[in-house]
């Protein structure tokens, strides 16, 4: 497979980082496309170095690329004929005078291609390395099950073979009896008629113990039927709700495909066998034939069992979800293009072999309240089922161009939602039919994704976000589009479960207990025991905060986003507790020794803030505790956080600078803890190779005249207390920048 394939079966993520890297239009995505074979095998290192392999290779580009647009000529596809012309005059007048800059671009794009993929096995060995739950004994009870009901068919298929033979036995000696009858006494023709009758007597027992066995494995094909799909897909279902809002779970299809697809070779094999019994039926009959009289039933329940199987083997692997928003599928903005892929989990050859086309569509049955928005699908919403774009051979269609316009409605006006939902509580389904025809069966076959989120504006996203999370963390029925007409109240246990996947899927770190304490502190009140509370939609999302202008929910968000952006890696590296209250943090720096440190997250700052807190022991055998104002992201732009907590300084008596952090709590030295991560290793040693004075933005405190009680820091009744006034300073020179 060509490496421009391997690219194109990628996940989302990885063609965000392949759509990002093809958006320059001296070399787009179509070229490398439609020319990917021929751009692979030329080698464009050697041409960067050579001027005459590099002309040859711009002049051989643009031949490929006429014969492409004489090959839209004739198809009459104007708009691929349009592009490529237009690519062809970029190409000329970007690279005619500096075809080797051609070469450049090129070796630079496929090398850039190469570390995609090669992240991506790097990423596929850290998931399979991690510990994954596995509940072995019920992934052995399908293995058996459908072990022995392959064992069943094979031995119904011998069973029907001895039959046969003894049905030939007895079709032959009874034409025979009847070749001869007018030549035979009535003697001979009264022994022979018993012979027979004998012969015939053993048939029908043993078409009966036949149909008896084939009635049992039907059973246990049954029984396997219902665990794979009201125990096993069931189960995947409700892991990729989990895995949609954050969950480190296993949703890999594989396995379900070939135990699907072994159940479906089984059935369809019981299906031929019982035409084949029909067949012998027709050539020998009598009266109460078996055959005639219980092979139909079971023909219609084979029948009915493929039917369910099929049916519910069609499924949405991948969630609607926008390329820049990876980690929020099920949120889709109006006009923004997204990616969603059915698949069908029997994979027959003769059911690949066959043109399944599928249609996508939105809303079949949506509610009919007045208001209630309407959408139409815009992009190739009809594709056909191939086993091409899965990356392990899975029937499936990948529709990566979709969008979503909202219909103008014709009383009250586009965008007119007089319902008592808000649009980010409105949920909407995307559904996906399609026809199987396969040997005598014709099915209609539909599936649906998980409710999605429809906003028009960025700045609904986060609320959307959280519909989503709410949804799919107490929601099974994934039919039920009012479930924010009376949402339910959310348990602690699951809540916050559910707000570590948020940390976990977007970082390397979740929370632990004690940080989830502290966000159940602030949403509950103080309490010994959290097991038993429960919060409501209302608080979770849409409620401001005691003495804030801001919803719990934006709160996290607006820190997650501020670990994303600006600490990531100390974060990670479990540098930053983040989540203490300041009750706890107290509690936790009053025995340290001076100088220990800790980093917490603001709890008034609705974008994010971090801030650093700290013991001094005074000579008289007192402490304080003290803080700085939180650092937003305005000041994290300009100087990073390692940075900060390096040369951080307080302005003592006489204006003696000092340097008060010296310990991570509980006992690390500041240097050993971040010194990974400052920006040079020796400040000193870089002064005597430079001409100038070299300068660096650092923060700096002033003492204030007074000091805030520590009763009101036990009780909580001061935020992110500003016992230090932090202001930025030119390092060396001292020379006032600025004041926050």
């Amino acid at each position: 497979m060509s490496q421009w394939e391997k690219l194109k079966q990628l996940d989302t993520k990885y063609l965000e980082q392949l759509d990002i890297l093809y958006q320059d239009e001296n070399f787009p995505m179509d070229v490398r496309e439609y020319l990917a074979h021929w751009i692979e095998t030329q080698d464009w290192e050697k041409a960067i170095t050579n001027y005459s392999m590099a002309t040859i290779h711009y002049q051989n580009l643009l031949d490929l690329i006429n014969e492409q647009y004489s090959r839209f000529m004739q198809e009459k596809l104007f708009i691929c004929q349009h592009k490529f012309k237009r690519y062809r005059q970029n190409m000329q007048a970007t690279y005619g005078d500096d075809p080797v800059l051609l070469a450049k671009n090129v070796a630079s794009y496929l090398l850039k291609e190469k570390m995609i993929l090669s992240n991506v096995a790097e990423d596929h060995q850290a998931v399979m390395g991690q510990p994954q739950p596995v509940d072995f004994e019920r992934h052995q009870n399908v293995v058996q099950k459908l072990n022995a009901l392959k064992i069943g068919v094979q031995a119904g298929e011998k069973e029907l073979k001895s039959l046969e033979e003894q049905q030939d036995e007895f079709d032959f000696k009874f034409k025979t009896y009847k070749f001869q009858e007018s030549n035979n006494s009535e003697k001979q023709k009264a022994e022979e008629l018993q012979v027979l009758q004998k012969m015939l007597n053993i048939l029908d027992c043993y078409r009966k113990d036949v149909l008896q066995k084939f009635a049992e494995f039907i059973r246990e094909a049954e029984v396997l039927l219902n665990t794979l799909v009201k125990e096993e897909l069931a189960d995947w279902k409700r892991r990729q709700q989990n895995a949609c809002i954050g969950a480190p779970v296993q949703v890999c299809l594989d396995q379900l495909e070939d135990w699907f697809t072994a159940c479906a070779v089984c059935l369809f094999q019981v299906k031929r066998l019982l035409k084949k019994l029909e067949e012998l039926g027709d050539k020998v009959t009598y009266d109460k034939d078996p055959f005639k009289l219980q092979r139909p039933n079971l023909e219609k329940h084979v029948k009915t069992l493929l039917t369910n199987l099929i049916k519910s083997a069609f499924v949405v692997e991948n969630q609607p979800c926008m390329a820049p928003q990876s980690k929020m599928p099920l949120v889709l903005k109006t006009s923004s293009q997204f990616s969603v892929k059915p698949r069908l989990l029997v994979k027959l050859p003769e059911v690949a072999n066959h043109l399944m086309k599928v249609k996508a569509c939105i809303d079949k049955s949506s509610p009919n309240g007045k208001g209630y928005r309407k959408f139409n699908i815009l992009g190739t919403n009809e594709k056909a089922m191939n086993m091409t774009e899965s990356k392990f051979g899975g029937l499936c269609v990948d529709f990566r161009h979709l969008q979503l316009k909202e219909q103008k409605s014709v009383i009250g006006g586009k965008g007119s939602n007089e319902t008592s939902l808000v649009v980010t509580e409105e949920l909407h389904l995307i559904s996906f039919e399609t026809e199987l025809v396969y040997q005598d069966l014709i099915l209609k076959l539909e599936t649906s994704t998980l409710p999605v989120v429809v906003i028009s504006n960025a700045s609904q996203l986060l609320s959307g976000w959280a519909s989503v999370v709410w949804y799919n963390m107490l929601c099974s029925d994934v039919q039920n589009m009012t479930f924010f007409s009376n949402p339910p109240t959310a348990p602690w246990s699951q809540l916050s479960e559910t707000l570590s996947w948020q940390f976990s899927s977007n970082t390397k770190r979740h929370l632990d207990n004690d940080q989830l304490d502290m966000l159940a502190e602030k949403l509950f009140g103080p309490q010994e025991n959290y097991a038993d509370c429960y919060i409501t939609w209302a608080k979770f999302s849409k409620e401001n905060l005691p003495r804030q202008n801001f919803s719990f929910w934006l709160w996290l968000q607006g820190i997650l986003d501020l670990i994303k952006k600006y600490f990531e890696n100390i974060w990670n590296d479990g540098l930053i507790i983040g989540f203490v209250s300041k009750k706890r943090e107290r509690k936790l720096l009053k025995h340290m020794q001076s100088g220990t440190f800790l980093l917490r997250f603001s709890e008034s700052s609705k974008d994010g803030g971090i801030t650093f807190t700290w013991v001094e022991h005074l000579p008289n055998g007192e402490y304080k505790i003290r803080s700085v104002e939180p650092y937003t992201k305005g000041h994290l732009t300009n100087i990073p956080l390692s940075e900060i907590v390096r040369f951080y300084k307080v302005m003592a008596e006489e204006n003696v600078p000092e340097h008060p952090l010296l310990y991570l709590y509980p006992h690390i030295p500041k240097d050993e803890a971040f010194g990974k991560y400052y920006l040079d290793s020796d400040a000193d040693v870089q002064l005597k190779h430079n001409k100038y004075l070299r300068t660096r933005l650092i923060v700096v405190s002033e003492r204030p005249p007074t000091e805030i009680p520590p009763a009101m820091i036990d009780e909580g009744l001061v935020d992110d207390l500003p016992l230090l006034s932090a202001t930025c300073f030119d390092y060396l020179g001292f020379s006032q920048l600025s004041t926050t």
